[in-house]
């Protein structure tokens, strides 16, 4: 499984871009450095300017990829999603038992990837990226206009593969988006305060603590319903 991955480029929504990335060197460039430097600097101090100098480039060269840093961001969070459900389909394809696939599904979610090479982007980058800046990508004024033009594809695309999972342990279950979107926002973001803001959480950065109460958190919602 993970010499597939290790291999695989992932397709994301064509409006997250002007021109592919890896089309070219530059482009692919763009995208390294550019992971890089968000999560080094954090996406309000970083620009297309400061990226340009450090890869020996120009502004306009970046900005025939992306339109801002807004958009490169967001195809960075996509890319991530994308990520995410190929290590969910390759994790899960061989087991039946349902409870197992959402077990796994979870892990996944409050862990983050489980295939942690790839040849085009470095998943354990993104993975920081996504717990410290994605949400600025999805808290915006414009967020109605890009969920119109299918950028988030790539998140709903997860999220319903982990659904059809509850939906499967029980059909009678009302809520399984809801659920499901709810632990993966909130995953995160406990990641985040176990890093930055420790009195906000009773889980540490390492160990099983946060696993176990997001997976208790979804077995005992499906269960009650």
């Amino acid at each position: 499984m993970e010499s597939i991955l290790k291999k695989m480029r992932v397709e994301v929504n064509s409006n997250l871009y002007l021109k592919e990335p890896f089309s070219s060197d530059l482009g692919s460039l763009i995208v390294s450095e550019g992971t890089q430097m968000i999560q080094d600097m954090g996406i309000e101090i970083f620009t297309f300017k400061k990226l340009a100098q450090q890869i020996g480039s120009t502004e306009a060269a970046i900005y025939r990829y992306f339109e801002n840093k807004h958009m490169l961001l967001l195809y960075l969070s996509a890319w991530y999603w994308a990520w995410m459900e190929h290590n969910l389909v390759f994790a899960t394809s061989n087991i039946k038992d349902p409870y197992v696939r959402l077990g796994v599904a979870v892990q996944l979610m409050v862990y983050g990837p489980s295939c942690l090479e790839n040849e085009y982007l470095d998943p354990k980058l993104l993975r920081k990226l996504v717990v410290n800046e994605s949400i600025k990508g999805y808290l915006t004024k414009s967020v109605d206009a890009e969920h119109e033009s299918g950028i988030f594809a790539q998140v709903y695309r997860f999220g319903e593969r982990i659904s059809s999972i509850i939906r499967e342990i029980n059909p009678s279950y009302e809520f399984p988006k809801t659920l499901v979107s709810t632990v993966m926002e909130s995953s995160l973001l406990q990641s985040f305060n176990s890093l930055h803001l420790p009195g906000m959480t009773d889980a540490g950065h390492e160990g099983t603590e946060r696993f176990q109460f997001f997976h208790q958190l979804v077995l005992k919602a499906i269960s009650n319903a």
